[in-house]
């Protein structure tokens, strides 16, 4: 463990300056060098004459030595600005990989790839005082030019995002847990999300879609209630029959916590999209039992849409995408969208008004005269 000690230096006009000495040295977390001592910008006189002078000696010694203390068992306790070499020293993606497994299944997945980079990156090991921000835009830099680890095709923008963002959470977690005493993730800007096509059906489409049989009725079933409610995946999987709720003055809606947002919402509902959901159950039982998010899963649904004639790329998501941009289309202003949508801010749901406006555009241009 560091001992600390007070030493002296001597300095002009017949003075010693005060400092502390760090044996074994810790180290900084801004500058991530090692470092022996701290100046207190105190001094002694070295030879003291007036008792002006000896009383100066007898006060500041005094407070220097509180000081060492104190440095002493903040430095024992990890409190101090500093942390000690075998801290500093421990691997970081090890640290990583502990968050990632802390995280449920389908978020792991993405915190593991993100783990698979910061591996090839680092050589499978950083210490805690090699992060600084420099690491941190080298390592942005590398996610923005490095293949994929199966197709060898660049990463894109969003997929780099996602897991740069997962570096930045560790780092903050970190600076939470006392491993690093500096929040280095906020003196380092994210990767820039970049907008994407939201493909949607139209009214025409999931009407055809609603009338083709499924492979997997369950999947068909989630899907529509998807459609009619706006219902991310995640929630209509953990959905209980204790969430759905009936009032005379309310109506049918649901009662829940989103998964992501962890936001509690109140959600009305329409009567058909009750009615797709069956027969209810006990409180405390699920509402689609079964409805797992797979590659099994996303291959029947492409099937599914494919019969149906429709050759838009729709992945589940999508029906969210189609709730957001028909209710717009029919009508609902932007802000009762955003709030049926659960979003914490109005700019996430501004994207569905540039779709509307561009679907606008395409109904514009379809009229035309042969001059």
């Amino acid at each position: 463990m560091t001992k600390v000690k007070l030493r002296t230096k001597d300095i002009s006009g017949n003075r010693k300056s005060l400092y502390l000495d760090f044996y074994p040295p810790i180290t900084h977390p801004d500058t991530g060098e090692l470092t022996r001592r701290e100046f207190l910008g105190l001094h002694l006189y070295d030879k003291p004459k007036t008792p002006f002078d000896k009383q100066h000696n007898i006060d500041t010694k005094a407070l220097a030595e509180n000081i060492r203390a104190t440095r002493q068992i903040e430095i024992q306790n990890g409190q101090y600005g500093f942390l000690s070499t075998n801290d500093l020293n421990a691997n970081f993606v090890d640290y990583f990989k502990e968050l990632a497994d802390k995280h449920n299944q389908r978020n792991r997945e993405i915190w593991l790839c993100a783990l698979h980079y910061l591996k090839e990156f680092s050589g499978g090991t950083i210490r805690f005082t090699d992060i600084t921000p420099k690491f941190c835009n080298d390592f942005k830099a590398y996610l923005l030019k490095e293949p994929r680890i199966r197709s060898k095709l660049p990463i894109s923008q969003n997929t780099a995002f996602s897991y740069f963002n997962k570096l930045k959470a560790a780092l903050k977690q970190a600076y939470k847990d006392g491993r690093i005493k500096s929040d280095i993730s906020a003196k380092v800007e994210r990767i820039k999300e970049a907008e994407t096509e939201r493909q949607f059906l139209t009214m025409e489409e999931l009407n055809t879609l609603a009338k083709t049989e499924c492979s997997l009725p369950l999947l068909k079933q989630a899907a529509l209630f998807a459609s009619l409610t706006g219902l991310r995946f995640s929630d209509i999987q953990k959905l209980t029959w204790a969430e759905v709720q009936h009032s005379k003055a309310e109506g049918y809606y649901l009662r829940f916590r989103q998964k992501k947002t962890k936001g509690v919402e109140v959600l009305p509902i329409s009567e058909q999209a009750y009615n797709i959901l069956g027969k209810p159950g006990l409180p405390d039982e699920s509402v689609f039992e079964g409805l797992q998010y797979s590659a099994f899963m996303n291959f029947h649904l492409k099937r599914w849409v494919l019969k149906a004639g429709i050759t838009k790329n729709i992945t589940f998501h999508s029906f969210r995408h189609t709730y957001a941009t028909l209710q717009l289309s029919k009508g609902t202003d932007i802000f009762t969208v955003s709030k049926l949508l659960g979003h914490r801010e109005l700019k996430t749901t501004m994207i569905y008004a540039k779709i509307i406006d561009q679907t606008k555009r395409e109904a514009a241009d379809k009229i035309k005269l042969d001059l």
